[in-house]
């Protein structure tokens, strides 16, 4: 009798737990996240991070990471989120165009979409929010900080990343806004490192400068990895770079060790990407979950990272611990 009654106990025990999982895998939120390759750069690394360590079983969520670096593969991965059901879908798009097919479809199936890291160009009403940083203004910082120079010449090596990237499109088109305007800005050599933004690529596109005798007074690189791949073309050509060389190396994210590079005069600017989003989105789903609004959206529905450029007679250590990726 005592060895029924305990068999019947295990099994109660075993069922209630069971049970118990399975309630709590159904309260669980099905997310579903499209970004980048972490390999792309140090920023990514920490945004793929950021994203993985907040969407979590233990935080509420089942969440699915896709990682997709293409605008081609991005789509098909959203299909299929649709396909799977997840009720949020979260995406750093590879391209700011070709979306309002799928983000329409998400709408129909009741899926709210929030954008981070970067835009995409579609009416506002087909995404929830967008928690980003301002590209545009980080370019129109970097230049103006170039501008408070006062050189007599610009003559701008200019490295872009992924082409048709939110990124790239806000930090390219101050620069060229500028050269069109003043006769003493001209870019005497433009290229890009690619999807990856790859530092060999940049740095394949310095020695074709050099090589070309086409000479330049400035590196206005697109990401840190690109502007230390030019600069390992400098550093084996003799060129000298930083406060007190000839060239002028800019980047952009904001990495540790390119901070450390601007402590050390050897870089003269660095322009701030804040890869922080998931944080703010995970807040944002929990109130839409408890049955609130989201507040302080802007008219696209944004939220946008406050972001600064650091200069190496400026910067401190205190700067590169609060700040460095």
């Amino acid at each position: 009798m005592r060895k029924t009654i305990a068999l019947l106990l295990t099994l109660v025990m075993a069922f209630a737990l069971v049970g118990g999982s399975v309630a709590h895998a159904d309260d669980l939120i099905k997310v579903g996240i499209i970004n980048l390759d972490p390999s792309e750069s140090g920023y990514r690394q920490a945004n793929v991070k950021n994203l993985t360590d907040t969407f979590t079983k233990e935080n509420g969520y089942d969440a699915t990471f896709v990682t997709a670096p293409t605008a081609d593969k991005q789509l098909e991965a959203a299909k299929g989120f649709i396909t799977a059901g997840v009720e949020y879908i979260l995406v750093s798009a590879a391209e700011t165009t070709g979306w309002d097919d799928v983000l329409e479809e998400a709408q129909e199936a009741g899926i709210k979409v929030f954008l981070f890291d970067r835009m995409i160009d579609c009416d506002p009403s087909l995404y929830t929010a967008a928690v980003v940083s301002d590209m545009r203004s980080e370019g129109e910082t970097a230049v103006a900080w170039l501008e408070s120079l006062k050189l007599d010449e610009y003559k701008i090596l200019h490295i872009q990343g992924q082409l048709g990237s939110a990124a790239q499109i806000g930090r390219s088109d101050p620069l060229t806004e500028k050269c069109e305007a003043e006769a003493n800005w001209t870019i005497v050599r433009e290229g890009t490192g690619g999807d990856s933004w790859d530092p060999n690529e940049a740095r394949k596109i310095a020695e074709a400068a050099i090589d070309a005798g086409e000479e330049f007074n400035i590196v206005y690189a697109e990401n840190d990895g690109m502007a230390d791949g030019v600069v390992a073309a400098l550093d084996a050509k003799g060129i000298t770079h930083g406060t007190k060389g000839d060239v002028i190396v800019m980047g952009f994210d904001c990495n540790k060790w390119a901070l450390e590079k601007l402590l050390a005069g050897e870089w003269n600017y660095d322009g701030q990407c804040s890869p922080f989003q998931a944080g703010v989105i995970d807040e944002m789903i929990k109130t839409l979950e408890a049955g609130g609004e989201i507040e302080g959206l802007n008219e696209l529905n944004q939220i946008i990272s406050v972001e600064k450029g650091f200069d190496a007679t400026t910067i401190t250590q205190e700067d590169i611990d609060t700040y460095g990726l």
